[in-house]
C-alpha cells in the first residue's frame, strides 16, 4: 500500500485534535448540559474529562505503535481478526455522514444572532460548505493544521479573557454558591443526561489515529499532541460551562455574556468563532473518513475506485464520495424535520461502540503496564453506554446490518465471479 504525505508537526497535530473536539459544541453544548443538569453540569464535564483522558492515552499508544490509515479498525483486526475489524471500520465509516449533517446544522446555529436565514437558505449554505470542505481537503492537512492551531489559540484566548473578566467583575460571594450547589445529593438523571450530551464534544479522539501516518515524527510527537489537545479542550469546556451559568436565559449564553462584558460585538466574535470551529471539525472528520475508505478499498472491502490518490497524495475519490453521502443525509434530515440532537445521540452510540472495541483490542495488543488505563477506559465506555440508553439501539442495529452484509459477501462473490475479474 502506498504511503500518505507526512506533513503534520506536533503543534499542528495538537491544533487538529483540539479544533476537532471544540468544533460545533464549544459554545453550545455547555449551555445544553446546564439545561439538563443545572448546577451539576460542571461535574458532568469533569467526569467526562477524567474518563476521556485515559481513553485518549490508550488511543495515542495504539496510534503510535500500530500506525495505519484504518485507525481503530486496524487495531481491532490485529487483535480479533478481519471480520471484527470490518464491522468496526464500516460502523465508523457510515456513522460519520449523519454526524457531519448534525454537526453542520449545529454549526449554523452560530449564525442565528448574526443573520436571519430561512430553512431553504440554510440548507443551501450547508451544501455549499460541503463543497468548500472538498476543496480544502484535497490539498492535504498541512494547511488545515496551521489554520486550526491558530483557531484553537484564538478560542482559548477569548474564553480566558471572559473568565478573567467574570472573576474581576463578579463578587466572590456570587461565584462560590454556583460551584458548591453542583454536588447536592439527589436525582442524578440530569447529570447522566448531561454526560450523554457531552460525549459529542469528545468524538474525534479516534479520528486522529487515521492521521497518525501523516505525522512527520509519529513516535515523538503523536502522544504529546493528542493528550495536550484533549486536556486543553476539556478545560475550555469546563470554563465555558461555568461562564454559561451567568447568562442562562440568552439563546446562546456565551454570546449573551460576551455582550454584557464587552458590548454588542459578542455575536460576531463568538458566533464567528463557533461557526469556523464547527467547519474545522467537519473538515477533520472528512479527512479521517477518506483515509479509512482508502485503506478499506485496498483490502477489497470497499470498491477499488476509492483507492486513487491525487497529486497531493490525498484520496480524493473517497473524499468526494463520503461528502456526497453526508450531503444526502443532510437533505434527508431536512425533509424529515429531524432534530439534530437526536442524530447526535445516534452517532454518539456508534462511536462508543468503536471506542469499546478499540479498548478491548488494546488489552491484547499493548503492554501490561497499559492495562490500568485500559480498564479505566472500559469503565468510562460502560458509563457512556448507560448515559446514552436507548440511543445505543441505532449503533447496535447498524452493526448487526453490517455484520450480516459482510457474512453474505463471500456468497455474493461466488455468485458473481465476473465482477471480481473486472478489478485491476
Amino acid at each position: 500500500m502506498p504511503r500518505l504525505n507526512q506533513t503534520i508537526t506536533r503543534w499542528q497535530g495538537m491544533g487538529l485534535i483540539a479544533t476537532t473536539l471544540l468544533g460545533t459544541g464549544v459554545f453550545i453544548l455547555p449551555q445544553l448540559t446546564i439545561v439538563a443538569a443545572g448546577n451539576k453540569a460542571i461535574w458532568a464535564w469533569v467526569i467526562l474529562l477524567l474518563g476521556i483522558l485515559p481513553l485518549t492515552w490508550v488511543f495515542a499508544q495504539l496510534g503510535r505503535r500500530f500506525t495505519h490509515a484504518a485507525g481503530p479498525a486496524y487495531f481491532v483486526e490485529r487483535a480479533f481478526g478481519p471480520l471484527a475489524s470490518r464491522v468496526i471500520g464500516l460502523l465508523f465509516l457510515f456513522s460519520v455522514p449523519p454526524g457531519a449533517a448534525a454537526a453542520l446544522v449545529m454549526t449554523f446555529k452560530f449564525l442565528e444572532p448574526i443573520i436571519s436565514l430561512s430553512a431553504e437558505q440554510q440548507l443551501g449554505g450547508e451544501l455549499l460548505i460541503f463543497l468548500l470542505l472538498f476543496y480544502i481537503n484535497r490539498r492535504g492537512l498541512q494547511l488545515s493544521g496551521r489554520i486550526q492551531m491558530g483557531l484553537t489559540l484564538t478560542i482559548l484566548l477569548v474564553v480566558a479573557l471572559m473568565l478573567v473578566t467574570t472573576l474581576i467583575q463578579a463578587p466572590i460571594t456570587d461565584v462560590t454558591p454556583i460551584m458548591s450547589q453542583s454536588v447536592i445529593v439527589g436525582d442524578y438523571s440530569g447529570l447522566m443526561q448531561a454526560i450523554g450530551l457531552g460525549i459529542w464534544s469528545f468524538l474525534g479522539i479516534e479520528a486522529v489515529t487515521h492521521l497518525a501516518g501523516e505525522f512527520k515524527d509519529v513516535q515523538k510527537d503523536y502522544i504529546p499532541a493528542t493528550l495536550t489537545g484533549v486536556l486543553l479542550v476539556g478545560l475550555i469546556y469546563i470554563g465555558c460551562t461555568w461562564l454559561s451559568m451567568w447568562a442562562p436565559e440568552h439563546p446562546l449564553a456565551m454570546v449573551g455574556l460576551f455582550e454584557l462584558q464587552f458590548g454588542n460585538s459578542g455575536r460576531w466574535i463568538i458566533g464567528g468563532l463557533g461557526f469556523i470551529s464547527g467547519i474545522a471539525t467537519i473538515n477533520i472528520y472528512f479527512a479521517s473518513l477518506s483515509r479509512l475508505a482508502w485503506s478499506f478499498s485496498h483490502d477489497g472491502i470497499l470498491p477499488h475506485q476509492l483507492r486513487s490518490l491525487n497529486q497531493y497524495r490525498v484520496p480524493t475519490t473517497a473524499l468526494i464520495t463520503f461528502i456526497l453521502i453526508s450531503a444526502l443525509m443532510l437533505l434527508l434530515s431536512y425533509l424529515a424535520r429531524m432534530n439534530f440532537t437526536l442524530m447526535a445521540h445516534w452517532v454518539n452510540g456508534s462511536f462508543v461502540v468503536v471506542y469499546s472495541a478499540s479498548m478491548l483490542a488494546a488489552w491484547k495488543l499493548l503492554d501490561k503496564r497499559c492495562r490500568p488505563a485500559i480498564a479505566i477506559s472500559l469503565i468510562a465506555c460502560g458509563m457512556f453506554i448507560y448515559c446514552l440508553g436507548s440511543a445505543m439501539l441505532y449503533a447496535l442495529l447498524l452493526g448487526l446490518l453490517i455484520t450480516m452484509i459482510l457474512l453474505g459477501q463471500p456468497l455474493w462473490k461466488q455468485a458473481h465471479p465476473a465482477d471480481e475479474n473486472l478489478k485491476p
